[in-house]
């Protein structure tokens, strides 16, 4: 089939051929990009507010939860989120569901983490690219749309509830908790976060109980919370 791009010139490598003896422009012509099964990429953006107030660690932060109105996990809060489209950056994507679903838009938006086990999602092999954001809530203003039913933001609190300490692991379980009292909103998830100790960090974030909140996001707002606190720590800083 034909190039999925226009311009190949940063693709010639040194110019040879193949062992085929194809040209780039003759290996693409048969490349397949169908051959193998392949997953479908979302992204989902964690948005944090605070009250104007100058952010320190005792700052009580908001994040901006949206209500499913489809399936899966229908009548959940999750991320603002959504799929990519095909000539989209990732980060575009993350600001494009973010107004399409909330009516918030013109944040940056950093990538954190990238959460893809092969069960998150029944429609497909879902792979998700995680966002986060950091505003003044009294900066922007939110209105549901798109996929979502509602949105709101709620008070959160990542509170460590026990913590077991090997040689070459420690594992922390943090309780999530997520409340909006004008809309009677009160969510309360459990994470472990699991890591090896060393120079490689493996890490590993997993919802134990996602208390009403959808799929893993429970555990993607538990480790962009635990940045954002770390960040305040060591910096000081906005």
């Amino acid at each position: 089939m034909p190039s999925f791009l226009k311009d190949l010139t940063p693709f010639y490598g040194t110019g040879e051929k193949n062992a085929e003896g194809k040209t780039l422009e003759q290996f693409l012509e048969d490349y397949d990009p169908y051959k193998y099964r392949t997953p479908c990429c979302t992204t989902d953006t964690v948005v944090f507010s605070y009250n104007g107030q100058p952010v320190s660690e005792d700052t009580v932060f908001k994040v901006l939860l949206v209500k499913r109105k489809n399936h899966p996990s229908i009548g959940f809060w999750a991320l603002p989120g959504g799929f990519i489209n095909l000539e989209e950056n990732l980060e575009d994507t993350a600001r494009r569901e973010l107004e399409e679903e909330t009516g918030v838009k013109g944040l940056a938006v950093e990538q954190f983490a990238c959460y893809g086990d092969w069960n998150r999602d029944p429609r497909a092999r879902v792979i998700t690219t995680a966002y986060m954001a950091l505003t003044e809530e009294s900066q922007v203003k939110i209105q549901a749309g798109d996929d979502a039913a509602d949105a709101a933001w709620c008070t959160i609190h990542a509170d460590e509830t026990s913590r077991k300490e090997t040689k070459e692991y420690s594992e922390v379980t943090y309780a999530l908790k997520a409340e909006n009292r004008e809309k009677e909103i009160s969510l309360c998830a459990v994470v472990k976060k699991t890591e090896r100790k060393g120079l490689i960090r493996e890490k590993k974030y997993t919802v134990s109980d996602g208390g009403g909140i959808a799929v893993d996001h429970a555990a993607v707002i538990v480790q962009a919370y635990l940045l954002l606190k770390k960040r305040i720590r060591e910096t000081g800083l906005l």
